[in-house]
């Protein structure tokens, strides 16, 4: 029997197969109790191309500091800068993988930031 994380990457190996032969870049989310991860990788796979994070230092001063990057207002923030990040390193277009997370919550909130910061996938 599959435990909760074991079940949360074989539904991500689907997802990742499939956006591998859409041939994009892809922007992967990857989210923890207490923080919440954006990073945008190549066409690929080989490299990490931009990232964003509860983790940066003026984005945890802005959230109010230690502690509040679990929540979805957090999770809208990260999705702004990673969408900046990427259009500052060329990228318009990926393909968004939840990594077996459901899209719901602070995912949801990433992926509709990012979008509404110019990024199309």
């Amino acid at each position: 029997m599959l435990n909760k994380k074991e079940q949360r990457l074989r539904r991500a190996r689907q997802t990742r197969i499939r956006i591998a032969q859409q041939g994009v870049a892809r922007l992967t989310v990857h989210r923890t109790n207490l923080h919440i991860y954006a990073s945008v990788i190549s066409e690929d796979g080989a490299r990490v191309l931009a990232t964003a994070s509860t983790l940066e230092a003026e984005l945890r001063q802005s959230l109010g500091g230690a502690g509040k990057g679990g929540n979805a207002a957090a999770a809208s923030e990260v999705g702004k800068r990673i969408a900046e990040k990427a259009k500052a390193a060329g990228i318009e277009r990926v393909a968004f993988d939840r990594a077996g997370f459901a899209y719901h919550g602070r995912v949801k909130a990433l992926a509709e930031a990012a979008r509404e910061a110019g990024l199309q996938f």
